[in-house]
């Protein structure tokens, strides 16, 4: 009678070590259903779900398995498992499947706890868990440190909103970002990126620092933070701190453009999206100005933007054409799919304030970048810890494959 047993095999790794248990199997002719090997501190975890062809036949097997093991320095264990538990397993198969992605400065047993209890209470199944950031050193300092584990999860859980506040809660306690998301195609195939500019791309706010060069910082400061947060409209925010710069020399926006400080991480994830074949653009309720500077700087793609008028070195104080606020970002980035021939789902967008909430909410990936809470809080994503690079890890791209 055909018999299922279950194989664990742990110890020290080597090369050759999987080829010779193989071997061993190889010479009985066994069938394999299932196999995953995980290798920690060079020490291996291999499993194989073995199908042996009758009782005689498996107690022969496992002798010369531990034979070989104990010759290679392996602890060996078998497992049956009957007939209705492995036919349960197999209808398993073409359930959801979620990803979970786990992100910080430093990774605790705090946090890896927590991300568990919540995936147990909503009856979900963690299948694997994996690092996608970089070994870094415990004896020298690390700049732009980071640290990133990925799980993978099986189930149907009965409240999916639920199970995102919940992971949500665990971030405003413990210093990590949690993202969660459908283990789909598109997650493996989006296309096109868009950034915010000030705030996101750069890290500071272009209007305050023109601001500040005219003497009217803190006017234009209090009414920028005012937008960003959601409580007065962009649009008239807008009017309102362009009518304070009138009259001020194009000299000023130059020199600020010469220096415009790019935030951490901007260069890394552009340039290994370009690699992997992914178009990047710029809707910002900025100025075509700055952007165009980011562009060459950067290699971006596309940019829409507000445009500056200038008159006689001067600003006039307004812009030419139609103001570039939330709703127009959200247009421009369905555009920007259309002309492209992919889907939204296939599209990812970062921002930080209010006004990018339309486009986040459109974009297969709509990432919240160290954010004010209300677009925290809106947003399906956000990453608060770490730089923009960060955003490769919920791709699913490990420090290893990046350049």
């Amino acid at each position: 009678m055909r018999e299922i047993i279950l194989l664990n095999v742990t110890g020290p790794d080597h090369p050759g070590l999987t080829a010779a248990l193989a071997d061993v199997l190889a010479h009985h002719n066994i069938n394999i259903l299932d196999i995953g090997q995980a290798v920690i501190h060079e020490h291996v975890s291999l499993g194989m779900l073995l199908e042996i062809s009758s009782q005689e036949a498996s107690a022969t097997v496992m002798k010369d398995l531990l034979f070989e093991g104990h010759r290679l320095g392996l602890t060996i264990n078998f497992s049956p498992i009957t007939a209705g538990d492995y036919e349960h397993w197999v209808g398993l198969q073409g359930k959801p499947r979620y990803i979970v992605t786990m992100l910080g400065r430093k990774l605790t047993a705090s946090n890896i706890s927590k991300v568990a209890q919540v995936v147990a209470a909503h009856q979900l199944n963690i299948d694997e868990m994996k690092r996608l950031s970089g070994r870094f050193s415990l004896q020298s300092e690390v700049p732009h440190q980071r640290a990133c584990v990925e799980f993978s999860l099986r189930g149907v859980p009965e409240n999916i909103i639920k199970l995102r506040e919940d992971l949500l809660e665990i971030t405003r306690d413990e210093a990590v970002d949690i993202a969660f998301q459908e283990d789909n195609l598109y997650r493996r195939n989006r296309r096109l990126i868009v950034f915010d500019m000030d705030s996101t791309l750069i890290q500071v706010e272009v209007i305050d620092e023109l601001a500040r060069a005219a003497g009217i910082g803190e006017q234009v400061s209090a009414i920028t933070e005012s937008a960003m947060r959601g409580e007065i409209d962009f649009k008239e925010s807008f009017h309102r701190r362009l009518g304070l710069l009138k009259g001020l020399e194009e000299s000023v926006l130059e020199e600020i453009a010469a220096s415009l400080p790019i935030t951490e991480g901007a260069d890394r994830l552009i340039s290994n999206l370009k690699r992997l074949g992914y178009q990047v653009g710029v809707l910002s309720g900025g100025f075509t100005y700055f952007a165009h500077h980011l562009q060459t700087k950067l290699g971006i793609d596309f940019v829409g933007a507000n445009i500056l008028d200038i008159e006689d070195g001067k600003l006039t104080g307004v812009v030419k054409g139609d103001i570039v606020d939330g709703a127009k970002k959200a247009e421009l980035l369905q555009k920007m799919a259309a002309k492209m021939g992919i889907g939204l789902e296939q599209t990812i967008a970062v921002g930080d304030g209010a006004n990018d909430l339309p486009m986040l909410g459109l974009a297969g990936l709509g990432v919240a970048f160290h954010a004010k809470p209300i677009v925290r809080e809106n947003a399906q994503h956000a990453i608060s810890t770490l730089g923009l690079d960060g955003i490769l890890y919920l791709l699913g791209v490990r420090d290893r494959e990046v350049s």
